[in-house]
């Protein structure tokens, strides 16, 4: 089944900026150029929440983790952090000196990670609303940033072209991707966090490995991309673009699934919802729109295997990568084509490869315990060794 329009918002009254599902997918956030936050329920007939403060366009649009706060950026250069009911309470974060282009969630809930005109990126505790470091060697404005899932790295993309990665505890730059021939509107980690995908004023959208800081996949549009989502499961991407479409890519095969048309004029922004089976677009023509997802539902057992720790990075599906943009299409093989021999022995193979899996998963974990034993070990004899340097200086005195 192709995806399918589900819902349609009309509400705001300018351009739609961004939009987020909450965890349970009853409520869906946007930001709009016309100053405001709305809040819709996913329920038929149930009011909207408008939420005004802002004094100026709202750039970018949040819900936390646990969907009890949500995040606003604004061109009036603050930050907001509302509470998303009746009231529409919010508290403000002051330190860039231009707009805000971005906000971010860590996964724990615990900090947000900002973007803006002004060329940095900010990191902010979310309880004690207290603004913590900031990140700066990108030489235009920044237009996106996100933490990793595991909240160690952040990725950012600016309007100098290039993508960088930080390491959030040393606040270094540990990398710059430069392949890009234009702005750099969004960027995004793959869930599994080993790779980045990044979508460009070159209408393309590249694929890098973080581990390897390469190339992975480059899918070459046709115009301006200005937004893109992972799909949960880590198969698909999702993008929208200034010719007023949303493309759906196939990660695993490497190749444009669906295009789908409902925007007039340029879709802005898209989001997938946390469990994937819907996904959120908005435009410049003030609408927001919900699709039904459909495709995953007959990637239903692929996308169990896939939870269980493969990732797009090329390492255990052949054909992925894109070196000089090539792309390897794979047809897809009906069922009723193959004798049932044939079935059985991938049924059996895929069995196997998701033991194997499974087990790598378990020695990976195994490995990671080692580890913090050693270093427990390590420090232990330092402090031994400090201990016995102390007594002998004690002896000599």
């Amino acid at each position: 089944e192709d995806p399918s329009l589900e819902r349609h918002f009309k509400g705001h009254r300018d351009a739609v900026t961004s939009v987020d599902f909450s965890l349970n997918k009853k409520q869906l956030a946007s930001g709009s150029m016309d100053s405001c936050l709305m809040i819709w329920s996913m329920k038929p007939q149930m009011r909207a929440y408008r939420f005004v403060g802002h004094k100026d366009a709202v750039m970018c649009v949040q819900f936390s983790p646990s969907g009890h706060l949500v995040a606003s950026g604004s061109r009036d250069k603050t930050v907001r952090l509302w509470i998303p009911s009746l009231k529409g309470e919010s508290t403000v974060f002051k330190a860039h000196t231009a707009t805000v282009r971005s906000v971010n969630f860590s996964s724990d809930g615990q900090s947000i990670v900002t973007a803006s005109d002004d060329k940095t990126i900010k990191v902010w505790t979310v309880h004690r609303q207290k603004f913590l470091f900031s990140l700066s060697q990108h030489i235009n404005w920044v237009r996106c940033a996100r933490f990793s899932p595991d909240g160690r790295l952040i990725v950012s993309s600016s309007d100098d072209k290039t993508v960088k990665l930080w390491d959030k505890t040393s606040r270094e730059c540990i990398h710059s991707f430069c392949e890009h021939a234009g702005f750099v509107n969004h960027v995004d980690f793959h869930p599994s966090g080993t790779c980045i995908a990044a979508a460009g004023t070159d209408s393309t959208v590249k694929l890098w490995d973080v581990r390897m800081n390469r190339l992975l996949q480059h899918y070459q549009g046709n115009s301006v991309v200005n937004s893109l989502s992972f799909h949960p499961s880590g198969n698909y991407l999702v993008t929208a673009s200034n010719d007023s479409t949303l493309k759906i890519l196939d990660l695993l095969e490497g190749r444009l699934l669906y295009t789908l048309h409902g925007h007039q004029g340029p879709a802005t922004c898209v989001a997938f919802s946390r469990s994937g089976d819907l996904f959120a677009s908005g435009g410049a023509d003030e609408q927001v729109m919900v699709w039904k997802t459909n495709f995953d539902a007959d990637y239903g057992d692929a996308l169990k295997t896939q939870k269980s720790g493969s990732t797009v990075d090329g390492s255990h599906h052949t054909g992925v990568e894109m070196d000089s943009g090539i792309h390897h299409k794979k047809t897809k093989t009906q069922d009723s084509g193959r004798s049932l021999e044939q079935q059985e022995v991938e049924a059996s193979l895929a069995n196997t490869l998701e033991h194997i899996m499974g087990q790598l998963d378990v020695l990976t974990q195994t490995v990671s315990i080692l580890e913090q034993r050693l270093t427990l070990t390590e420090d232990k004899l330092k402090e031994c060794l400090e201990n016995q340097q102390k007594i002998i200086q004690n002896k000599t005195n």
